[in-house]
């Protein structure tokens, strides 16, 4: 059984069709990477399976618990599956470890000593301990990238879903945050990111998935679909990745 199921997601933005029946299962352990134009559906993809965004059809399960439709305990699920923005989305008026050890207290009621404590090693592991005690808008984009990942980690999240984590950063910082990644697929951290870093994901994706339209058109390990896909739709896109120098 899947860790993650999806089964026929569908998702509306009025008459607009963002998502058209989507199915996908991952399992524990696995990074599973999502490919595709902008518009596809990576980004609401993702918010549906937070439950950031509400469904029109199908349905989500989480460790064969349905997280999707009404009655779902939001805070339940938000605590099996972690989420990382594009935008850091930091307390401008809390320090890093403070921002770091805020959802622990509230949410899973941890001492705070304690969830400090914890913070300052996490941030040890991406090497920002001596930022602890500084302002988000004292940091680097890639640090407070950086930042975001670890308040993530410190929900003890049993999935983690990054959306575009890069997409915001210099592309000099962009290698700092796409390391604390690689880090976390070592650790056997069950992931599902959408990135337009083609190469990373063929790196460190065990299946990577390409949407369409809203569609899932292809999916496949990815010297599959990076060394030969098999629809003409993905091969176009990989061709145009490819002339632009990102892969």
């Amino acid at each position: 059984m899947a860790f993650i199921e999806v089964e026929g997601l569908q998702k509306n933005y009025g008459p607009h069709e963002v998502l058209k029946g989507v199915d996908l299962q991952v399992d524990r352990h696995q990074v599973v990477t999502l490919i595709g134009a902008s518009g596809s559906g990576k980004s609401t993809l993702l918010r549906c399976l937070n439950a950031l965004e509400t469904i029109d059809g199908g349905t989500i399960r989480v460790n064969d618990d349905v997280v999707s439709g009404p009655g779902v305990n939001l805070n339940r699920l938000r605590r099996k599956v972690g989420m990382v923005f594009q935008s850091f989305n930091l307390f401008p008026h809390m320090t890093v470890e403070e921002n770091i050890a805020v959802g622990p207290v509230k949410l899973l009621g941890e001492p705070r000593d304690a969830a400090l404590q914890r913070a300052r090693e996490l941030l040890k592991r991406v090497n920002l301990d001596h930022r602890a005690s500084y302002y988000p808008d004292q940091l680097s984009g890639g640090q407070q990238q950086r930042v975001a990942i670890v308040r993530a980690i410190a929900m003890r999240p049993e999935a983690l879903l990054l959306d575009e984590i890069t997409s915001a950063l210099d592309p000099e910082l962009v290698a700092e945050v796409l390391n604390i990644v690689r880090d976390l697929a070592r650790d056997g951290m069950t992931m599902i990111l959408a990135t337009h870093e083609m190469q990373f994901a063929r790196e460190v994706s065990d299946l990577v998935v390409f949407l369409e339209r809203g569609r899932l058109l292809e999916a496949g390990p990815p010297e599959q679909i990076f060394g030969n896909p098999k629809e003409e739709r993905t091969r176009e896109f990989l061709r145009q990745i490819i002339e632009a120098g990102r892969l």
